[in-house]
């Protein structure tokens, strides 16, 4: 995937402040406070910095978590995995491909197939509802 490349100038004039504090600095909203925990409409999930999708609603269910969560990306090349050793945890992170935006943690407790659960920042999507 290729990447896209902005200075942080670049990246404080297109996101909102809290948009920014989480993509660009790893930050998290406080649980059950973000837009698309509750979200239960058919669509597809993009990066809220630059696009790219990211979860489809037919992988998202309610984990309990306070945050939006997937069983799976829509794309698996659409993200990419991290070690995040912060606060003192070793945890898996999820950024966006493209642009390396930080949008949330990935762990193993998740239900079906996967088994996974994408457990991600409302601030770092962008919702695009459609007709099923």
């Amino acid at each position: 995937m290729e990447k896209i490349q902005k200075s942080d100038a670049e990246w404080r004039a297109a996101l909102t402040p809290e948009q920014y504090q989480v993509l660009r600095q790893a930050g998290t909203e406080r649980a059950f406070t973000g837009e698309y925990n509750a979200n239960k409409r058919p669509g597809d999930y993009h990066c809220a910095a630059c696009g790219t999708l990211l979860f489809d609603s037919a992988h998202k269910y309610d984990s309990g978590s306070g945050w939006p969560s997937f069983t799976a990306p829509a794309d698996p090349a659409a993200v990419e995995e991290l070690v995040d050793r912060a606060h003192g945890m070793v945890r898996t992170e999820v950024r966006c491909a493209a642009c390396e935006g930080h949008l949330g943690h990935v762990f193993p407790d998740g239900p079906g197939e996967t088994g996974l659960r994408y457990c991600m920042n409302s601030a770092a999507l962008a919702f695009e509802p459609r007709e099923d």
